[in-house]
């Protein structure tokens, strides 16, 4: 119960209050991802692998310790999984930033807009106008209710304190390194393999629940199967096919980030998006991500540690006691 508990008690700290201003423990993981790739950093699969492993496997051993620490202290266990849900989620601070990108579309400030993106994505916002802007922005809420949302949940429904500070370490590696320019492409791909590696069944549970939460299972799953392919991700493919589905919407095409251009393919049936849409796709991420915690509580009690059990008192000893598991 306690990990159920704190799971929810966290997406509702996030819910209610989004991401610490100061002091935010994910913007210090950051930091030292990029002082240590300074020192680490060369054209190198292998020097990137080192990386991304000391920095994955350190976070991921601190949280066993968490686990362990308060494993048999249930209010303890709690407030340590709500801190660290609550740490690791971006849920509330999509939101507000769909909420900014549009409020600037609908007051026609472009520039102000274009300036903006950056904090949803990495696209070259040059030249983009009004709906293309709000392409950029559906698709980044798309993409993003999986990564900072529903993926997170998730791994902390079934795992615990580590499998939500693992997750984050790798998905935040993946957000600084794992992109196809010259500098990272050899560099970053152990950490975007990674990524996908664990995004694998999150992303495709998020496309699930985005269908189911939008009432229009059939048709996101019809859009899913037949366009998440011509997306060049494994894993952002089906999320955001699904919602161009849920949303009658079609997504994708050609991403620009400064130094590549990408073909995303098209996605769905309906008309591109436009600003009203912003507001109409973060609404239905909104949903997602609450029926992702319900589900994320609920692992978490199907997968709970055994408690002790007892066997016939045998003459002369006592019962033993069963193995408890983290």
């Amino acid at each position: 119960m306690s990990r159920a508990l704190g799971i929810l008690l966290g997406f509702t700290a996030d819910r209610l209050l989004g991401d610490p201003r100061r002091y935010h423990p994910v913007a210090g993981f950051g930091r030292t991802a990029s002082s240590l790739e300074s020192r680490m950093y060369a054209d190198s699969r292998v020097n990137g692998a080192a990386h991304t492993a000391l920095l994955v496997g350190a976070t991921t051993a601190l949280g066993v310790a968490a686990e362990r620490i308060t494993r048999n202290h249930p209010l303890l266990h709690t407030a340590a999984t709500a801190a660290t849900t609550w740490a690791v989620l971006g849920a509330r601070s999509l939101e507000r930033e769909a909420a900014t990108m549009a409020t600037l579309l609908e007051e026609k400030d472009i520039p102000g807009a274009r300036d903006r993106l950056s904090h949803l994505c990495a696209r070259d916002a040059t030249d983009l106008e009004a709906d293309e802007l709000a392409r950029a922005t559906v698709e980044s809420i798309a993409e993003n209710t999986s990564d900072a949302c529903v993926a997170p949940l998730l791994w902390g429904g079934a795992f615990g304190v580590p499998g939500l500070l693992a997750y984050r370490a790798a998905n935040t590696l993946d957000a600084m390194v794992g992109y196809r320019s010259p500098k990272y492409e050899n560099f970053g791909w152990a950490a975007a393999r990674l990524d996908d590696v664990l995004n694998l069944l999150p992303a495709r549970a998020c496309a699930l629940l985005t269908g189911l939460t939008a009432g229009r299972p059939a048709e996101s799953l019809r859009i899913w199967r037949r366009d998440a392919r011509k997306h060049p991700s494994p894993n952002a493919g089906p999320v955001e096919a699904a919602f161009a589905g849920a949303l009658d919407l079609t997504l994708g095409g050609t991403n620009d980030y400064g130094t590549y251009v990408e073909n995303r393919g098209t996605l769905g049936d309906g008309p591109p998006p436009t600003v009203p849409d912003i507001r109409r796709t973060a609404d239905l991420a909104g949903r997602v991500g609450l029926a992702a915690a319900a589900v994320a509580a609920l692992t978490a009690l199907l997968i709970r540690r055994p408690g002790p059990t007892s066997r016939p008192a045998q003459r002369g000893g006592t019962g033993s006691k069963g193995t408890r598991w983290v």
